[in-house]
């Protein structure tokens, strides 16, 4: 006789719990920062990882993108090791994210940091850079082959300007070394825009700079590219000859991307994926992109997770070929 009145208590209890869950997971998936939160940048002020995260900041407040302010936060030191570092002791926090570029794979393969980045919550991967070798527009060098015989006469004192040691630019540096069967010195500086304002003082005969780092002094007629390190010609510079056109298989590239801390929790990730996406719709940064020669190729989640523990590898391969050829 009881049985009927307690189902349809149960029933009306499961309902309301339902309910309750369902009013809480919309409030979950409905989650906003409540205070400024943090853009962390891997590398030093002025160079291409620094000038995208500035760039976004101004884009998130002009569209407001965000209910909070973003504020950009250089950590470049130890070749991004610090920012990697504050990451993962700030594992769970969703006010912060950071800025990434290939040292992101390169530093933790090279110096026991105690981080992992499979660990990392991927949020989106805004574009690809480019590569391509500079020289001051005060050198006779005109062309690649102009290029290497400069270096092979140097014998050995050629400096090339990069982004510390173990990084990209060091990186594109043993690819030269390797195909030319030259010798360079490499000098590290903290940034790229540091890289590019040393080349056109005169204190490195070369650097293989993103666009966007040497951009301005190209426009200024005070650097000049010799090639890039891509698979087709760069739009901006349709005039310069990519290394394979030369008969020189070296293609490279730089991922521009986004990630968040360990355990960031998943309504903060869709959250700041779903900011990214937006961003990347605007009429600014596909400007930007355009003019910098960036490659906007937008992937996010466990895709990005995918082509970041990728290129980890392929990353693993690279230094290790780089360390036995004592580069």
């Amino acid at each position: 006789m009881h049985g009927k009145p307690f189902v349809a208590f149960a029933a009306l209890a499961s309902l309301t719990l339902a309910s309750t869950l369902g009013t809480d997971a919309a409030k979950a998936d409905d989650w906003e920062p409540n205070k400024p939160f943090e853009m962390v940048i891997m590398a030093g002020q002025g160079g291409g990882a620094d000038r995208l995260a500035r760039l976004f900041q101004s884009i998130i407040q002009k569209n407001d993108l965000s209910p909070m302010p973003v504020l950009p936060i250089n950590k470049g030191g130890g070749s991004g090791a610090e920012a990697l570092r504050y990451l993962q002791d700030n594992a769970g926090d969703p006010h912060k994210v950071m800025a990434t570029l290939n040292s992101y794979y390169t530093t933790p393969l090279r110096t026991d940091i105690g981080v992992d980045i499979a660990e990392f919550t991927p949020l989106a991967r805004m574009a690809v850079d480019t590569f391509v070798l500079w020289v001051s527009a005060d050198s006779d060098i005109e062309t690649l082959e102009d290029y290497v015989a400069a270096v092979k006469a140097a014998g050995g004192a050629w400096k090339m300007g990069g982004t510390g040691t173990g990084q990209e630019d060091s990186l594109v540096t043993a690819m030269l070394e390797k195909e030319f069967g030259v010798e360079m010195t490499y000098v590290p500086f903290a940034g790229g825009g540091t890289v590019a304002k040393n080349l056109v003082g005169g204190h490195v005969d070369s650097t293989v700079n993103n666009p966007s780092e040497q951009m301005a002094f190209w426009k200024a007629g005070k650097s000049r590219p010799i090639a890039t390190f891509t698979e087709d010609r760069i739009q901006v510079f349709s005039d310069v000859p990519t290394m394979r056109e030369l008969g020189h298989d070296l293609v490279y590239t730089m991922q521009r991307s986004f990630v968040g801390p360990p355990d960031m929790p998943a309504a903060a990730q869709d959250f700041y994926v779903r900011l990214l996406i937006d961003l990347s719709k605007t009429e600014e940064w596909q400007s930007y992109a355009a003019e910098q020669a960036l490659v906007t190729d937008l992937l996010t989640g466990e895709e990005l997770q995918a082509y970041l523990l990728t290129e980890r590898d392929l990353h693993e391969k690279l230094l290790s070929e780089m360390d036995e050829s004592g580069s």
